[in-house]
């Protein structure tokens, strides 16, 4: 009888890597090359001797700013710094921020957390409730065989991530970007399964390799993040600070941009930005594997032994499709009526996306497989497994980005800035307002960015004796960027969560969308603005 090569590497389980319980993974948990590990071993020492260092650092500098928004900037770029380099796992870096506001006297400790009640903590919560149904009773592996089955798409990695982020960026124009992705995340890894396994049964990755570190990976999930920021530039209602800024633009200007003239603007901005985003994606992140030979085959096998769909499938997809339906709900509305109508208003405040993730989960409660022996879809065990740990990290994203507001230091930094500058004409204040915008939106929610950086640039503006309507609208649009950490969107943060993104692949794919997004966004604004005949 043959005997087993001592030594020989056990086979990768790719679903129970991908499908289990994903999540952040510190780096003695990781399996990575020799050379990658130097990498991360000297990142990490790096954070451990720099954090402190910068802390102490921009503390001692003797700037002109009043005490908590000097103590803020120097416990604000040490968090950015732990980020960055990962000395103690992500969330963990953005908890030791909070404890160091406190205990340096920023603001009291019911001020500093209250924030954590925010209604995208529970957005999470309650999508992530929804997406671990999804993955445990196997409604992801169909919903991925699905769209793989579609006419093309299984043909090639790249068509599946660009198929992904067209469908991502069209949902995101009328959904909230943070419910979009967090609704396609679990099809999205059933892909990925997909795609690892076939790489797995060709010999083209070793016996036992990691899943969680393909590039292929990669692409998919920063596609699913960055794709729905770029899609919820399309309407008024795809994002809030489109909103934010539409209304703002209107108090100050009295200029009222119509849902069809913000979609007329936006759609072919929006359409370069996603071919750019595409090119870059793929670029930095080239898939192991480009031609899916035998996928379609695959496919078609792995559909047909699915069989029917099982009660506790239909009970998820039940409990998803009510969540999604309310989710879209005020978009229609607002689409019919008007966002300045009293319907929409009533239906988006009712409505609230948080809210509505959490009744969702609820239904999985309430569901039952099996009503004889009290079994329901989902049980309290299984829906605590989800990742808290990116619950935490974005939490932590949005006090840091509270505290940027409360104590006053993001307008400092941007109407200081301007001053310094000698800004004048449309251009550089436009310029300035898309960089400004983008900076901020790194640091805190991109709802904060907009409702921060637009405020300051439309007194400017004035000031410069120039129309606020492009600046303003520049920095709205640039308000939706911020690419390069998991905290910079609610978006980012779900994609991280999955544990298939390494931070070095975020910041260096986000930073370079950063820069052409911006870029763009400088030159076809006033040219669509002008074609439309918005101001």
């Amino acid at each position: 009888m043959a005997t087993e090569p001592p030594n020989t590497p056990q086979q990768t389980d790719v679903e129970a890597a991908l499908l289990g319980h994903a999540t952040y993974r510190s780096l003695g948990e990781q399996r990575l090359s020799p050379a990658e590990e130097r990498f991360e071993k000297a990142r990490n020492t790096l954070g451990f001797v720099l954090t402190p260092l910068v802390i102490i650092g921009v503390w001692l500098l003797p700037l002109d700013l009043p005490g908590n928004q000097h103590a803020l900037a120097a416990i604000l770029l040490g968090v950015v710094v732990m980020w960055v380099t990962e000395p103690v796992p992500i969330p963990v870096g953005g908890l030791i921020g909070i404890t160091c506001v406190v205990v340096a006297g920023v603001m009291g400790p019911d001020e500093v957390l209250a924030p954590f009640g925010n209604s995208t903590v529970f957005t999470f919560i309650g999508a992530f409730i929804l997406a671990q149904a999804m993955l445990r009773h196997g409604l992801t592996r169909r919903f991925a065989m699905r769209i793989l089955s579609l006419p093309g798409v299984g043909r090639s990695s790249i068509s599946v991530i660009v198929a992904f982020g067209v469908i991502t960026s069209l949902l995101s124009a009328f959904i909230s970007n943070t419910a979009t992705v967090a609704m396609l995340l679990p099809t999205a890894l059933g892909i990925l399964t997909v795609i690892a396994k076939l790489l797995q049964r060709r010999g083209l990755v070793e016996a036992d390799f990691d899943p969680t570190r393909l590039r292929v990976g990669t692409a998919l999930m920063l596609m699913l993040a960055y794709g729905a920021s770029v899609g919820g530039l399309l309407t008024p209602v795809g994002s809030p600070p489109n909103l934010i800024g539409r209304g703002l633009i209107e108090e100050a200007t009295g200029e009222r941009i119509s849902f069809a003239q913000w979609m007329a603007m936006a759609a072919p901005i929006c359409l370069s930005m996603f071919a750019v985003l595409a090119v870059v994606i793929l670029l930095l992140n080239r898939p192991e594997i480009r031609k899916l030979e035998g996928v379609e085959e695959y496919v078609r096998t792995e559909r047909a032994k699915m069989g029917p769909m099982s009660r506790a499938e239909v009970n998820t997809l039940i409990a998803f499709s009510v969540t999604v339906s309310l989710w879209i709900l005020p978009g229609i509305v607002a689409v019919v009526a008007g966002t300045e109508s009293a319907v929409y208003e009533t239906v988006s405040a009712r409505l609230d996306e948080g809210v509505v993730a959490v009744a969702g989960a609820s239904l999985l409660f309430l569901l039952p497989v099996r009503w004889k022996k009290r079994e329901f879809t989902l049980t309290w065990t299984e829906a605590a497994r989800i990742d808290w740990g990116t619950i935490l990290l974005f939490g932590t994203g949005i006090i840091f980005g509270s505290l940027l507001t409360e104590t006053g230091l993001a307008e400092t930094i941007g109407t200081g800035s301007a001053s310094m500058l000698g800004l004048g004409g449309t251009v550089a204040i436009t310029a300035f307002a898309v960089v400004l915008a983008i900076v901020i939106s790194e640091a805190m929610s991109n709802t904060t960015a907009a409702s921060v950086v637009v405020p300051i640039i439309i007194p400017i503006a004035v000031a410069a004796d120039i129309n606020p309507l492009i600046p303003a609208l520049a920095a709205t649009f640039a308000a939706s960027f911020g690419f390069m950490l998991p905290v910079s969107t609610p978006q980012n943060a779900v994609v991280y969560g999955s544990g298939v993104v390494p931070i070095t692949s975020m910041i260096r794919t986000g930073f370079s969308f950063d820069i052409i997004g911006g870029i763009l966004i400088l030159l076809l604004l006033p040219v669509m603005v002008a074609v439309v005949g918005i101001g």
